[in-house]
C-alpha cells in the first residue's frame, strides 16, 4: 500500500460518515480497493428508516446503470470469442426493428450514440409508475424511427443497452441472466452481485428512500421490481466491495481481467463528450469518464427509484471507488468527488510521522466541527461539513510535539498564531486551544449547548 494511502482512507471514513449525518442521508456504503484488494469498505446509517435496520457493508443496493458496463464487458467477450462484431448492424440479430434503427451498429449503441430514444414514450418505469418493459413493449418502441441519426451526438439510451441485452440472447441462445452470470459476474469472482432483483435472494437488502420534499419527511421506496427486459440496462444488485472489484478489474493496468488489455481500453476510451453538459464528461463503451493527468477516471453511476450510485477507476492511481446511497437524493456525485479530493491531498501531500498521530483530531465549538489531519511535516485544518473539505484549509507546522503555528491561511483567519493541544492529567487531549478560540469533543459541546440554550438554562 503507498505510504499516503492508509491515513488518507482512515480520513476518508471519517469525513463521511459526518456527511452522512451532517446531509441526514439515510445511509452509504463505500468501498475502496488498490489494484483488485479492498482496502476499506464502510457503511454508515440506516438500511430502512421505517424500521430502524442499521446498514452494512453486506446490505445489497440498486445499482442501476452500472448494469451497463457488465453488458458493455459482456459484448466485448463475445468480440473477443469471435462470436459477434462491433461493426454488426442491430438488425442483423434482432427482428421487428425500424429500419433505421436495425442499419444502427452494435458499437453505436454501446456508445450511446445510435440515436435511440431514451426510455421510450412512456418513461414511467423509472419514474415507479408502472412495471419495467418486456421484451415485447421494448420491441414496439424501437419499431419507432430514431430521434437523430446515428453516429450524430451522445445520446444516452437505456432503450438501446435494454436492446444489447437481446443481442446477447441472439447471440449465446441463453437468457441474458443467465450468460451474464456465468460469462462475467462469476468469472470476476463476485459473490455478492446479481443481475436483477429476483436473483438477490435472501441475502440482506438495502430499501430505497424518496427526499423529504414534499413531504416534509422521507418515505421508504422498497425499489424491489424486476426489471425484465431492461436488466441490461438497468437491473444489476450488488454491494459496494463487489462492484469496486468488477470495475477494479477493468481497468487497463490491471492484472488479471475477463477481458483483454486492448478491449479494457477501447471499454474507457473517450469517445463522445458530452458538450452541453459543463461536467466534462465523456462516454466510451458502457463507460463514463472525467478528470485529468494522474486522476483521470472512468466508471459509471446509476439512479434507480430510491438509490443513487457511482464508480470511479482512478488508473493512474491503481485505485477504485464505489460509493452506494439509498436515497433519491443521495449525494454520490459529489461525495465520491470529495474522496477524490482528499485521497489527491494526501497523495500531493505524504503520510505524516507516527509523531503526529495525536493531531488527528475533530473539534467542535458552537459554529460546527473542525478537523485537525496531519500530513506529512503540516497539520490541516479541514471543515468536514464541506463536499470539498481541504478547499481553501489552514495549515499548522509544529514547533513541539503539542504546539504548533499557523504558518498558511487566510487573512481572515489566524495567521501566526499558536495552536496547542491541551491535556489531561492522564495525558489524553482534553481541547484544542486554537488562536484565540477553544475546541473541544462532540460530548462537551453538546453538554455545553444543551446548558447554554435549553429550555430552563441559565444565562
Amino acid at each position: 500500500m503507498k505510504p499516503w494511502l492508509s491515513p488518507a482512507l482512515a480520513y476518508v471514513e471519517s469525513w463521511l460518515a459526518f456527511q452522512r449525518r451532517h446531509h441526514d442521508q439515510p445511509g452509504v456504503s463505500v468501498a475502496i480497493a488498490e489494484g483488485t484488494q479492498i482496502v476499506l469498505e464502510a457503511a454508515f446509517g440506516s438500511a430502512d428508516l421505517a424500521t430502524g435496520e442499521p446498514l452494512t457493508p453486506r446490505h445489497g443496493f440498486r445499482i442501476a446503470s452500472h448494469s451497463k458496463s457488465f453488458t458493455s464487458a459482456g459484448i466485448l467477450r463475445l468480440v473477443e470469442d469471435g462470436r459477434l462484431r462491433l461493426d454488426d448492424k442491430v438488425g442483423s440479430l434482432i427482428d421487428g426493428l425500424h429500419p433505421e434503427i436495425a442499419a444502427v451498429t452494435i458499437g453505436q449503441v454501446l456508445s450511446n450514440s445510435a440515436g435511440l430514444t431514451r426510455d421510450g414514450p412512456d418513461a414511467g418505469q423509472f419514474l415507479d409508475r408502472k412495471p419495467y418493459c418486456d421484451k415485447a413493449e421494448l420491441l414496439r418502441d424501437l419499431a419507432a424511427p430514431p430521434v437523430f441519426p446515428a453516429a450524430q451526438r451522445f445520446k444516452y439510451s437505456n432503450h438501446g443497452f435494454a436492446l444489447l441485452g437481446l443481442v446477447i440472447e441472439a447471440v449465446t441462445g441463453q437468457s441474458y441472466p443467465e450468460w451474464i452470470t456465468d460469462e462475467v459476474i462469476s468469472r470476476v469472482g463476485l459473490t455478492e452481485t446479481k443481475a436483477d432483483i429476483e436473483l438477490w435472494g435472501e441475502r440482506p437488502m438495502a430499501k430505497g428512500h424518496s427526499g423529504r420534499q414534499p413531504l416534509d419527511r422521507r418515505v421508504v421506496i422498497p425499489g424491489d421490481n424486476p426489471c425484465r427486459a431492461m436488466i441490461s440496462a438497468a437491473g444489476f444488485v450488488s454491494t459496494a466491495a463487489d462492484t469496486a472489484r468488477y470495475f477494479a478489474q477493468l481497468s487497463p493496468a490491471a492484472g488479471a481481467s475477463i477481458l483483454s488489455p486492448l478491449s479494457r481500453r477501447e471499454m474507457s476510451r473517450r469517445l463522445w463528450p458530452d458538450e452541453e453538459s459543463a461536467l466534462g464528461r465523456h462516454y466510451g463503451l458502457g463507460t463514463i469518464s472525467g478528470g485529468d493527468g494522474d486522476w483521470r477516471w472512468f466508471g459509471h453511476s446509476g439512479g434507480f427509484q430510491g438509490f443513487i450510485t457511482r464508480t470511479c477507476i482512478f488508473p493512474g492511481q491503481n485505485l477504485t471507488v464505489s460509493l452506494l446511497t439509498n436515497a433519491v437524493d443521495g449525494l454520490a456525485h459529489p461525495w465520491l468527488d470529495g474522496i477524490a479530493h482528499i485521497l489527491r491531498t494526501f497523495a500531493e501531500r505524504g503520510a505524516p510521522p507516527a509523531s503526529a498521530a495525536d493531531w488527528r483530531w475533530r473539534g467542535w465549538s458552537i459554529w460546527g466541527a473542525t478537523d485537525l489531519v496531519p500530513v506529512s511535516d503540516r497539520v490541516l485544518v479541514a471543515n468536514p461539513a464541506l463536499l470539498a473539505p481541504f478547499l481553501d484549509t489552514f495549515e499548522v507546522t509544529l514547533e513541539t510535539p503539542d504546539e504548533g503555528r499557523v504558518t498558511k491561511g487566510s487573512g481572515f483567519g489566524s495567521p501566526g498564531e499558536s495552536v496547542r493541544l491541551v491535556r489531561d492529567q492522564a495525558g489524553k487531549i482534553q481541547n484544542v486551544q486554537f488562536a484565540g478560540g477553544r475546541l473541544v469533543d462532540e460530548d462537551a459541546i453538546r453538554s455545553e449547548m444543551r446548558g447554554r440554550y435549553e429550555a430552563g438554562a441559565g444565562r
